[in-house]
């Protein structure tokens, strides 16, 4: 077999009690497959009496999982040996036990889950999201968000009616966690934004702020401001002074506040900023919501909410626009660029790195250069193609191709024969 295990695929060349774990981690993140009857490897080594294994595999699951997942059991040949194919759906009765304890993937791996993931599953478990759940001070004002919505929104009066239309103040009569986040003041021990300016190096600090216990409205706006304080300067063009941006402002803008309305908020963790000469870094605390892949948020403009009501706000507010877009647009801010945003995926964090623009050539080699323009104009193309077009041999045009993909101003796409480069 030519595939690998992955976070939604697993081997197992014998049947034994450890793959109770990898259920338990399907059923409450994600749909998922085990495979028995192959190595860590992927070669197919076969099981004996597969009927019978089929049987016990389906009662070690029904006795060991608490609640019991949905699931299907099915045998088959493959390359003359018999395996079996266990699939797990994704559960709705989180969190899903095996062994008293509760587990999620990483990577390949299958990992027991902390106190805060726990309670995180309990709560998708009763269909209630952490933002939804009373807040800890119901005495709360609300000043900046009534002024936003005023020059924002148009809304001229703001009264509990309005908060109760933007789910901040819950129908059984109390304020949720969402309403106390985007309340003037919270006293609750919520981390907000922590922003360093570095100098030379990590070393050199030059300024530092922490931003927390105000409204996520007031720490957006403050976050911004220092943005324009480092990377925005004016220039004298003639009569006139022309503001000029090192990183683009929208780009930053956007980072920041998808950072802030799809960060994890019940683990004590900042989102984090730090600026440097020639980047900024955003770090915001958790991974992709459950039901994203990887390719969905950096590619396909899919968005599942984390902390819908908050979303909502911001978007009603005019600060994010199409739920889903925010990849797209930052990447847009870049379209003339050498430089281009990066984006990082941990299982516990994203980090996005925005660089400062480059549009000069000069650093880049002559056939770099060559290169760069003819993707420019052509689009897409194989090294077979740009050897052809260029009149480079295979090893010079294969060197090339790998400095640029490491300067982040090409990508690969593909493998083997169909292999293909275009710009970022």
């Amino acid at each position: 077999m030519n595939i690998k295990e992955k976070f939604n695929l697993e081997f197992k060349e014998k049947i034994n009690k450890k793959f109770l774990k990898t259920v338990s981690a399907y059923a409450n993140y994600n749909d998922g497959e085990i495979i028995f009857g192959i190595d860590d490897a992927g070669n197919v080594v076969g099981l004996h009496n597969i009927d019978n294994e089929c049987i016990k595999i389906e009662n070690m699951i029904n006795d060991s999982l608490d609640p019991i997942p949905e699931f299907t059991i099915t045998g088959e040949n493959k390359e003359g040996k018999n395996i079996i194919t266990l699939r797990v759906k994704k559960g709705r009765d989180t969190p899903y036990y095996s062994g008293g304890k509760t587990y999620k993937r990483s990577d390949t791996s299958t990992v027991e889950v902390d106190r805060s993931e726990l309670t995180r599953l309990a709560l998708n478990g009763i269909n209630m999201d952490y933002e939804k759940r009373r807040a800890s001070s119901q005495n709360l004002n609300f000043n900046v968000l009534k002024y936003e919505l005023k020059e924002r929104a148009g809304i001229k009066r703001t009264d509990l009616d309005i908060l109760r239309t933007l789910n901040l103040y819950d129908v059984n009569g109390y304020y949720n966690i969402a309403g106390e986040l985007l309340a003037d003041e919270n006293q609750i021990n919520f981390s907000g934004i922590d922003i360093i300016r570095f100098g030379a190096d990590v070393d050199q600090i030059l300024y530092r702020e922490t931003i927390r216990n105000k409204s996520l409205l007031s720490q957006y706006y403050r976050a911004l401001s220092i943005f324009e304080q480092y990377y925005q300067y004016e220039e004298i063009e003639g009569y006139e002074r022309v503001k000029k941006e090192m990183i683009p402002r929208e780009a930053f803008r956007e980072a920041l506040a998808n950072a802030i309305i799809h960060r994890v908020w019940d683990i004590n963790s900042y989102i984090q900023i730090s600026m440097y000469d020639d980047l900024i870094e955003i770090k915001s605390p958790g991974g992709l919501p459950n039901g994203l892949s990887k390719k969905e948020y950096l590619h396909n403009n899919i968005s599942v909410l984390r902390n819908p009501i908050i979303s909502g706000v911001f978007y009603r507010l005019g600060i994010i626009e199409k739920f889903g877009t925010g990849i797209a647009r930052i990447n847009r801010e870049y379209i003339n660029s050498l430089s281009k945003p990066d984006f990082h995926i941990e299982d516990n964090s994203i980090f996005i790195l925005l660089p400062v623009i480059r549009t000069d050539t000069s650093d880049l080699a002559k056939d770099e250069i060559k290169i760069y323009n003819l993707l420019k104009k052509e689009k897409e193309l194989s090294r077979k193609e740009l050897d052809d077009a260029l009149g480079f041999d295979k090893s010079k045009t294969i060197r090339l191709l790998n400095n640029l993909v490491k300067k982040n101003i090409i990508q690969k796409q593909g493998q083997g024969p169909g292999t293909t480069y275009k710009l970022i």
